[in-house]
């Protein structure tokens, strides 16, 4: 089994993930990188559940205005490129006729 080497930053979930894509699909290495920039915004979208939990939803600013928490303004972003980094990778189970040429699912030789 073929595994790629991906930034040691990452953590253990993302990881895992993007190893089961990288053994699921041939990949290039602009695959990788791509592939790479989406498991880091899986991690960035962590950190912000993580502070959202912790912090609140809310808080107040210093004229005791009601704000909400910019981790959901950063969370919303990572999710938006997440999805446009998934979708670029044209990850599916698609037979590889129905897909573009440059990304094909199955068995590597």
């Amino acid at each position: 089994m073929k595994k790629a080497v991906f930034p040691k930053h990452l953590s253990k979930e993302s990881l895992e993930w993007s190893q089961r894509i990288f053994e699921t699909y041939e990949l290039e290495l602009h695959h990788v990188k791509l592939l790479t920039s989406a498991a880091e915004c899986l991690d960035r979208i962590a950190e912000c559940r993580t502070a959202i939990k912790r912090d609140g939803v809310f808080f107040k600013d210093r004229f005791q205005n009601i704000k909400p928490h910019p981790a959901l303004q950063e969370e919303r972003n990572h999710r938006i490129a997440f999805a446009k980094l998934v979708r670029e990778l044209n990850l599916s189970e698609e037979p590889a006729e129905s897909r573009p040429p440059y990304l094909k699912y199955g068995a590597r030789s």
